[in-house]
Parts: structure tokens; C-alpha cells; sequence
């Protein structure tokens, strides 16, 4: 239904991890893109238990392949034991792997083989605008790009689903944390969190543990790719500047699943919290799929003055707005900004239809932006 961006094809090396969060489609492009490919997947019980217990199977199955053979592993991670495996057979059989997985979390854990770094890390994301004929924003602000809920009118049972299957059970599953009411507790909190600067001591009273629990709890999201940071721009030039990283989970429909956010109306602080992690959520997914080495960034000072995305050492300043009408006051933040650095690029992403430029700042309408980004005029 879907024809998504990442070129795993051309990308292809001796041997490539594939990371993306549970029900992003990794498994469903696979099977489509290598249709006669070996496939092992362990998410089914039988195959992942016979490898746990005996992971020199796939030796003996794969040992006698010709030169170049292409295996697919999903959800590898299971199974960690079997990179050592992996390891012999691409170095001694030519054998390249695809190895799939929703978490790096146990393979960090248990020290498990790099394959010598010859594995190159591929990342995978929800849905993007470009890969959706007739995108609707709106739908994409209320349900979140995983492909399963994006695709249906309202997706508040498939969400509820997802986080209660695929977050909590398979947190409760890998026993990463012994407190699983904390945890969930954390959660709704880290929820709150979306798009601010992350502060471990107010979390922690709000969650009645730990700070210290805290980070090990955020840590958990980032490993199991639910969640991920976006660092502070430090390099000040007259203000002094914010630190902190901001947390982001990995979708916008999650998070308002945890918020109880339905029916999301515009002009609500809560669609504009929703419209902006949309919009960063896909200039991440462009970042990642270009493999660009630009770095994304926030700029906030201790007076509160702040711009939603930095792209580079300043190159870019994108400030994030879900209003219908920009006006003089939208422009005021990137204006502070200029006054440090004269030479960035100066673009107010919004629902305002009316596509311009004034003054030096480009206000650019939210389905134009994201075709100007995927067509490469924005980074």
C-alpha cells in the first residue's frame, strides 16, 4: 500500500542491522523487497526456541550456501546467541545477513557480537508523508504515522493495543524493570514530557521513584527505539543558553494514546503540541534516511526565547507553529535568533496555506514544507 523511502537495496553491505520500532513495517518491506530470500523469524516461538537452545543450526543450515547468499534474521535481538554464528558464516562463507530487530537493548546488555563492525545500521521509521498518496495531515496528527493506525479513520484501540502489548508486555517480558506500575506510571509522565526539556528530578516526584530510576527508565525507551532526545544548540554567542536535551517518543499518536488526547481540535494547545512533534518527527525520519550528517538541535535561553529545530551549526532555524495566520508575533523568536546568527536560514513551518517570504524569514505552508524537504530544498 505503502512505498517507503529507505533504499535497503543499495544500501546492502556484508551485513546490515535493520532497527525501527514494533509495527513500523520492517518486517513487511523485507518480505516484499526479498520475496525467495531465507527468512528465519523469531518472533515464532518454535524456530526462536530450537535456536536458543542450539544457535550452531544456522551454521548447519546456511554452511554450504553459495558465496553472496542473502539471510534474513528478524527480530534478532531474541536471539543475540546467534550472532556469533553470523559472524562465522559471513567470514568464512561470504553469507550477507539482514538482521531485523525492535531493540538493541539485549544485544547491549549481553555484550553480544559486533560482527566485527562489518554490520552497517540501517534505521526505520513510521510512515513519512512522502510514502502516503493523498496525505492527510490531520489523521496524521490524531493517529501517528505507525502504519496500522494511520491507514484507519480512528485508531484509539489500535493504539491502546500497542501500548499495552508491545510497550508494557514486552518490557515485562525482557524483565527490564521489577517495578512494572512505575513504569507505567513513567510512561504517561515521560508522555507530559513530549517535546520539553527533560528535567530527572521533577520526573522522578512525579513518578515516586528515583532520579537515578528515572534515566535508567529513559534509557529503556531509547534502547527499545520508543523514544529518543534532541540535544540543546550550545554554542552561544551574547545569551546564554538551556543545556538539557528535549525528549521526544518516537510517534505522535503514542503519545496522545497515553495522554488521553482524542479528537485533537485545532487552536488547542494540545494540537499544537501534537502539530509540532508531527513535523520534528519527520524532519528525524529525513535526517535518518538521507543519512545526512546534519545534526538536529533546539535553541531555547534562560529568558524562555526559543526555536523549535536547528539544522547544523546554525544553518537552518525552523520554528514550529499550528497556527492558520502567521503573524508579526510568530516571527519574533527567529528574529532573536538572527540577531546571533545573521546568516541562517529562517523558515516558520504552520497551516497557514499562504506560502511566502518576508523580511527574510520563509513562512512555508506544513504539506509544502514536507515536499520541499523530501525533494531536498529544505536541508
Amino acid at each position: 500500500m505503502y512505498k517507503r523511502i529507505i533504499d535497503i537495496k543499495n544500501r546492502l553491505d556484508d551485513a546490515n542491522f535493520l532497527l525501527g520500532a514494533r509495527q513500523t513495517g520492517k518486517s513487511t518491506l523485507l518480505k516484499e523487497l526479498f520475496p525467495d530470500t531465507i527468512y528465519y523469524d523469531l518472533l515464532n516461538t518454535d524456530i526462536r526456541k530450537r535456536f536458543q537452545k542450539n544457535p550452531e543450526l544456522l551454521r548447519e543450515m546456511l554452511q554450504n550456501k553459495p558465496a553472496g547468499t542473502l539471510v534474513i534474521i528478524d527480530e534478532i535481538p531474541k536471539v543475540p546467541e546467534l550472532l556469533d554464528e553470523v559472524h562465522w558464516l559471513m567470514t568464512n562463507n561470504d553469507i550477507r545477513f539482514i538482521l531485523c530487530g525492535s531493540s538493541a537493548r539485549k544485544l547491549k546488555k549481553q555484550s553480544s557480537n559486533t560482527l566485527g563492525g562489518r554490520a552497517i545500521p540501517m534505521f526505520f521509521y513510521p510512515l513519512v508523508s512522502a510514502e502516503i498518496p493523498d496525505f492527510d495531515i490531520y489523521r496524521a496528527i490524531q493517529n501517528g504515522m505507525i502504519p496500522r493506525h494511520y491507514m484507519i479513520e480512528n485508531a484509539t484501540r489500535r493504539l491502546k493495543a500497542y501500548v499495552d502489548i508491545f510497550l508494557k508486555e514486552e518490557i515485562k517480558e525482557e524483565a527490564l524493570v521489577r517495578d512494572i506500575v512505575s513504569f507505567e506510571r513513567f510512561l504517561e509522565v515521560a508522555a507530559i514530557c513530549d517535546g520539553e526539556i527533560l528535567n530527572y528530578e521533577n520526573i522522578a516526584t512525579d513518578c515516586g521513584v528515583s532520579a537515578k530510576t528515572v534515566a535508567a527508565y529513559f534509557q529503556i525507551l531509547y534502547d527499545t527505539l520508543v523514544g529518543y532526545e534532541i540535544p540543546a544548540y550550545t554554542k552561544h554567542i551574547k545569551r546564554k543558553l538551556v543545556q538539557a536535551p528535549r525528549f521526544y517518543y518516537f510517534d505522535v499518536g503514542v503519545v496522545n494514546y497515553l495522554l488521553g488526547r482524542t479528537n485533537l481540535k485545532r487552536g488547542t494547545d494540545e494540537f499544537g503540541h501534537a502539530f509540532e512533534h508531527l513535523v520534528i518527527q519527520e524532519i528525524v525520519a529525513y535526517l535518518g534516511y538521507t543519512e545526512s550528517t546534519e545534526k538536529l538541535s533546539y535553541w531555547r535561553t534562560y529568558t524562555g526565547i526559543e526555536v523549535d529545530a536547528i539544522i547544523g551549526d546554525a544553518r537552518i532555524a525552523i520554528e514550529i507553529k499550528s497556527t492558520d495566520e502567521v503573524q508579526t508575533k510568530h516571527k519574533k523568536n527567529l528574529k532573536t535568533f538572527a540577531e546571533e546568527h545573521p546568516d541562517a536560514r529562517k523558515i516558520i513551518v504552520s497551516l497557514d496555506k499562504m506560502t511566502r517570504e518576508a523580511n527574510g524569514i520563509e513562512m512555508i505552508y506544513v504539506l509544502d514544507f514536507f515536499k520541499m524537504l523530501w525533494s531536498g530544498q529544505i536541508i
